[in-house]
């Protein structure tokens, strides 16, 4: 702290990948300067092949440092020699981590400062690496952005400032991921002219306690797995909404369908009653109603009835192309 304080200004390294962290990057290098922030180099992801397998793609945190003229480093492997020659080389005074995959302390304690990292959520709820994810599959109202400092164990260091966002009940994945990106961009400038300043005391994290039966775990926010969008028709209906719409626009939740694997993008969600009422007949479980313009599918509690959907090899359909389309319907699906 020393020099940033000597001169008035944070030398600072960002390291980041994809376009939640590029927002930041940004917010820092339209910011910053007048903040006496200064980013003297940029760590991001190699590039990679793009979807035709031809050309290279860069990342989004490398288009934009590509756009500012900024020193750009992209290890394939984090603890070689002359990638930590060139990383001490740019003599930072701190690095700021956002979505990046995890660093040995050879790299996120080489700056006289340390390192912050920016979370995608109000730690300590949600540690990992799905916390947006998370958070909407287990149907909170509210989630929020953590400035950090980072330490051995993961998610776990001295907090710096935090800030609050609600889900909105429209929010799947994609809309809120945008809303969390800009809020982490805010907050990142925020904490760095706070530490520059002196006006920030990092506060050691606490623990939760240990999550009641039958309430999510609000812990943890592990890595999405192929099998976490697998929907099981004998939950509750907001549960299988929840899921979809923690999952959407990308990876998706998905169901199969005569053995195919179908993803749901949005739903709606229907009592029991409301299916008698309507249709007449209650639904079991996976049991699939296709009525003129509308699909139900039974729930424990109900039905759910999908807005959008997408067959493999196929594109993403409205529900009523869906079943304008069909020739055949199972009477349940899995």
């Amino acid at each position: 702290m020393q020099d940033a304080t000597a001169t008035g200004r944070l030398r600072v390294v960002f390291i980041g990948t994809p376009d939640f962290a590029a927002i930041s990057l940004r917010a820092l290098l339209t910011d910053g300067p007048a903040l006496g922030i200064d980013v003297v180099g940029v760590v991001t992801a190699t590039d990679k092949p793009g979807k035709r397998g031809s050309d290279l793609v860069p990342s989004a945190v490398k288009e934009v440092a590509l756009a500012y003229n900024l020193p750009i480093l992209q290890p394939e492997k984090l603890r070689n020699p002359e990638f930590l020659e060139a990383l001490a080389a740019l003599n930072a005074d701190l690095q700021v981590i956002v979505a990046f995959r995890m660093l040995p302390e050879i790299v996120w304690d080489m700056p006289p400062m340390g390192s912050l990292n920016v979370h995608g959520s109000l730690l300590p709820t949600y540690r990992g690496a799905a916390p947006i994810n998370w958070a909407l599959i287990n149907g909170e109202t509210k989630t929020g952005v953590t400035t950090f400092l980072l330490r051995h164990e993961i998610d776990t260091g001295d907090l710096l400032m935090q800030q609050e966002v609600d889900i909105l009940p429209e929010d799947d994945f994609g809309s809120l991921y945008q809303r969390m990106a800009i809020a982490g961009s805010e907050l990142l400038v925020q904490t760095l002219s706070g530490l520059l300043a002196g006006t920030i005391t990092p506060i050691p994290q606490g623990e939760l306690a240990p999550a009641i039966e039958g309430e999510p775990d609000r812990s943890r926010a592990p890595k999405l797995k192929a099998e976490t969008g697998l929907i099981d028709f004998s939950w509750l209906s907001i549960r299988i909404q929840n899921l979809v719409r923690g999952l959407g626009p990308i990876p998706a939740a998905y169901f199969l369908w005569a053995g195919e694997k179908v993803k749901l993008y949005q739903t709606a969600v229907l009592s029991q009653q409301e299916v008698l009422e309507a249709h007449g007949t209650a639904l079991n479980p996976g049991q699939i109603l296709v009525l003129k313009d509308q699909l139900l599918i039974g729930t424990t509690d109900g039905a759910i009835a999908p807005l959008s959907m997408q067959f493999p090899g196929k594109k993403r359909l409205t529900v009523a192309e869906v079943i304008r389309g069909l020739r055949s319907v199972p009477d349940f699906v899995g």
